[in-house]
């Protein structure tokens, strides 16, 4: 008897938490708690829409500024190495050495391979190259620029894999954390511009990739905490279960189910079918990484340290000569896209393996390029609506004379005004989004009962913006931030 009044007790207990009511009352309490916050509550978030409503109306004007000439009409390849040459001496004047540091466990300093400031700077420098090559129309260099795309997604599925891999965290405050920063900005461009978002194909891509990467890593940890396997045997059977999903989508007919959104998305996903793939797989493998990195250029042997360096940059600087030789002087750029989604990853090991030949280009970055590569979503999306115009189609001309037959100081001074305004707004928007970002998430958190209110209330204003700042910090490695080319350009 007395076990049935127990069970009886559940059942109710049960209703009550499912009963509508209950659960709408529970939520908005929730939300008038999440409302009344100092911090990442209603009133941060309305602000954020407010100033995002600016920014919207800013590239509102610069997608329709006139006067403005065909982008066509802008070929340039030689001022396209020249902007490349003045970012070079701007990576030279910023160019930043910090000591490897011991870790947590004591011994020798960690040796770092791809850390999160050389991560910023990789996506920096890409995304100079990507943007000036659609300003310029350098058609030569669209193999590597395709490399460049992948290289981004490549970033999504390793960083999210080192992330999930590391801290579990599957939780719903994660997933809605990772598609706001990913989509929310550029949802609101593609309303409010009303462009298809198919011109910001890049994000789709990356989206994918994080929700694949999360989904796999979560088998994973399923197999090892729940049917008892290693770690490297539950990792493993993920990673390859995830690669023959792949397999049975892209290798088959089943993969003409992205005719149904566009033929875009149908050529886009196929041309990085499997760069989030391989970004996880070198994730998995990224302790081993570590483990060569420590024993290669660590503190035991300077005799070996010097040898493994030169051998290290004549890997990469081959594995680079072996895709370019037979893959990315391929000038047909129909007959080198089918074969891109297998050679790409030679060019981004070899590219690895050379800015990490020493132990002291593993301790360096650019703050230059760093700051570049934290704003890389926004400046993808907006390069669209304020560097160029109408949809990337054409180059506004603000200065009088910097048309397509005026002078070639007119036309430069042009740039640069242009590219002021443009990453201006870059570097506001990603503000105003990451505020945002944050104000869900906290209402989310409010909703699941795990906010962690005994924290945030006691404090103090340095304090939280520094837990705001490791927040920001845990966005995954490659942003996704991020990415790099656009339809109407390849």
């Amino acid at each position: 008897m007395k076990g049935n009044s127990v069970d009886d007790g559940n059942s109710k207990e049960r209703r009550r938490l499912f009963n509508p009511s209950v659960v709408i009352a529970s939520t908005m309490q929730s939300i008038k708690a999440w409302a009344a916050q100092d911090k990442n509550g209603l009133k941060d978030f309305i602000i954020a829409q407010l100033k995002v409503t600016v920014i919207l109306l800013i590239a509102y004007v610069g997608n329709k500024f006139e006067p403005a000439y065909p982008r066509n009409d802008n070929h340039h390849p030689e001022i396209f190495w020249i902007v490349n040459a003045i970012l070079t001496i701007g990576t030279f004047f910023t160019w930043k050495w910090e000591a490897s540091k011991t870790g947590r466990s004591g011994g020798s300093p960690r040796i770092i391979c791809l850390g999160r400031e050389q991560t910023e700077e990789w996506k920096g420098w890409m995304q100079w190259a990507f943007i000036f090559y659609h300003y310029y129309r350098v058609y030569y260099v669209y193999n590597e620029i395709r490399v460049f795309v992948s290289a981004y997604v490549w970033m999504t599925g390793f960083g999210n894999f080192l992330y999930f891999d590391k801290k579990a965290d599957f939780s719903i405050e994660r997933f809605v954390s990772m598609i706001i920063r990913i989509n929310y900005f550029p949802l609101l461009l593609s309303f409010f511009l009303t462009v298809p978002l198919e011109l910001y194909y890049v994000v789709p891509l990356h989206t994918t990739g994080f929700i694949v990467t999360m989904i796999t890593c979560w088998i994973g940890y399923k197999f090892e905490n729940t049917c008892g396997m290693g770690y490297w045997k539950s990792r493993t059977i993920a990673v390859a279960l995830s690669l023959f999903v792949h397999i049975i989508f892209y290798e088959t007919p089943a993969v003409n189910f992205l005719l149904l959104f566009s033929k875009e998305y149908h050529f886009r996903f196929q041309a990085d079918k499997y760069s989030a793939w391989l970004g996880m797989a070198s994730g998995l493998l990224w302790g081993k990484v570590g483990e060569y990195m420590q024993w290669a250029h660590g503190f035991e042997s300077d005799q070996r340290r010097h040898i493994v360096s030169i051998l290290q940059f004549c890997g990469g600087f081959g594995l680079i000569a072996f895709w370019y030789g037979l893959f990315g002087s391929i000038q047909d750029k129909y007959t080198y896209n089918p074969v891109h989604p297998y050679v790409f990853i030679f060019a981004v090991i070899g590219w690895l393996m050379i800015r990490n030949c020493t132990r002291y280009l593993t301790e360096c970055h650019s703050a230059l390029l760093e700051f570049l590569g934290r704003h890389t979503l926004e400046t993808y999306v907006l390069q669209f609506h304020l560097f160029m115009t109408h949809n990337v189609q054409y180059i506004p001309v603000v200065i009088p004379g910097s048309g397509a037959d005026g002078s070639a100081v007119l036309k430069f001074l042009n740039m640069l005004l242009c590219g002021s305004v443009f990453l201006t707004t870059a570097v506001f928007a990603r503000k105003v989004t990451v505020s945002t970002q944050l104000s869900v998430v906290d209402l989310v958190k409010n909703i699941t009962g795990t906010m962690d209110t005994s924290i945030t209330q006691v404090l103090p204003q340095h304090s939280t913006e520094l837990k705001d700042s490791e927040h920001e910090q845990d966005e995954e490695t490659v942003e996704l931030t991020k990415a790099v080319s656009t339809k109407v350009l390849d």
